[in-house]
């Protein structure tokens, strides 16, 4: 069993703070949305607690923008255009269909390439799309009273917390995913274990060395 060094420890303590932070804007954004329901926090706590993780969250992702700018890290997302359809096909149906009959991963992370194509193109739609759009939009919402009456003939709060909405709804199902995925290594601990202690197992690399 080979052992590569892929995460970085910086980039793991990114990645658990983010977690938490996240969960957290979860829970309080659950407590607004059904004020009163046992279990959650009340509605002034809830506002608290959001505004504050929203806050980290934001400093967290400007981080992670400069960690990915700053250091090696920053390559795993360049997605190589040469073969990129034939690469996403063959992963999309091994996700798909063949993890369940058993058949042999179509990647294998390396130092040069940790993720996937399909992670990659997930990676960056998430990082570089949908989390910048959330920031904003959180801002938006706590800035209100700064905004315009309305936005193309619609209220413009209402225009921003349906966008913060839809985008929170689009990332905890990229989190459900993403908590599947970590299960498909080549033990339900393996992708889980890397991120901890920063070194990824592959008995493949092994084998083919």
């Amino acid at each position: 069993m080979s052992q590569l060094y892929l995460y970085a420890r910086w980039v793991r303590i990114w990645h658990w703070i983010n977690a938490l932070l996240f969960l957290t804007l979860m829970y309080s954004g659950a407590s607004m949305h059904f004020n009163g329901a046992v279990l959650l926090l009340d509605f002034q706590t809830a506002i608290t607690v959001h505004n504050t993780a929203g806050i980290l969250l934001t400093i967290g992702w400007i981080g992670f923008v400069i960690g990915n700018l700053t250091s090696t890290n920053g390559r795993h997302y360049h997605v190589q255009l040469k073969g990129f359809i034939g690469r996403l096909i063959a992963q999309s149906l091994y996700y798909g269909y063949g993890i369940f009959k058993n058949a042999p991963h179509p990647f294998h992370p390396s130092a040069e390439a940790k993720l996937n194509t399909l992670q990659q193109i997930t990676y960056i739609g998430v990082m570089y799309l949908l989390m910048p759009l959330l920031i904003i939009s959180g801002w938006a919402f706590l800035f209100s009273v700064y905004l315009p009456e309305t936005l193309l003939g619609i209220g413009s709060v209402w225009v921003v917390a349906m966008s913060h909405l839809t985008i929170a709804y689009l990332l905890v199902l990229f989190l459900l995913v993403h908590l599947y995925i970590i299960t498909t290594g080549e033990t339900v601990m393996t992708n889980m274990r890397a991120m901890l202690t920063g070194w990824h197992r592959d008995s493949h690399q092994e084998t083919e060395g």
